[in-house]
């Protein structure tokens, strides 16, 4: 019986940064096997949104440091500073903003997603707090930047962007 070679990918997250860096990307993902989905992420400085993963995640900060917004149970937000060379584990259902610079890179490992689960990403009025919007997608493939496309359906939505309490419009960047 032919012996079966076994894939088990090294990859260079510094090399994959600068390649990141070099083509102004901003996203490469490494691999979407078996359960898992791991990609390296170049900060994006115009987050405003708490994503709730179906998913456990696991960022590890390979360049630059993270400001990862959170909200607690009680609707408050906290803010967890993670330096480079630092990881952090944030259990599925948190709602979650990673903001970071452009310079800055994140690898990002998590549970690829199961038929039917779904990820969503919350705006928050900026000036009060209030609830303004929600997006929701499955994310069956990441390479087809399902993440950007919900960005894309929010900002073109002027009337999403606008809060129903203080009337505060959250700007296109």
């Amino acid at each position: 019986m032919p012996a079966v070679l076994v894939q088990m990918p090294i990859v260079d997250l510094d090399g994959v940064a600068a390649g990141l860096a070099e083509s102004q990307g901003r996203v490469t993902v490494l691999w979407q096997e078996g359960e898992s989905l791991a990609f390296v992420a170049r900060g994006r400085e115009y987050r405003s949104e708490f994503h709730l993963n179906p998913s456990d995640e696991v960022m590890f900060m390979v360049r630059g440091q993270m400001n990862l917004h959170y909200r607690n149970p009680d609707g408050s937000e906290d803010v967890a500073v993670i330096p480079q060379g630092s990881a952090i584990y944030t259990r599925s259902g948190i709602p979650h903003s990673p903001r970071f610079p452009p310079d800055a890179f994140v690898l990002v490992v998590e549970r690829l997603r199961k038929p039917g689960e779904l990820d969503r990403f919350q705006w928050f009025c900026r000036a009060c707090d209030t609830f303004l919007h929600e997006e929701a997608v499955h994310v069956d493939d990441y390479r087809t930047d399902p993440v950007g496309k919900a960005y894309r359906r929010f900002f073109d939505d002027l009337a999403a962007r606008t809060c129903s309490a203080c009337g505060d419009v959250m700007p296109a960047p």
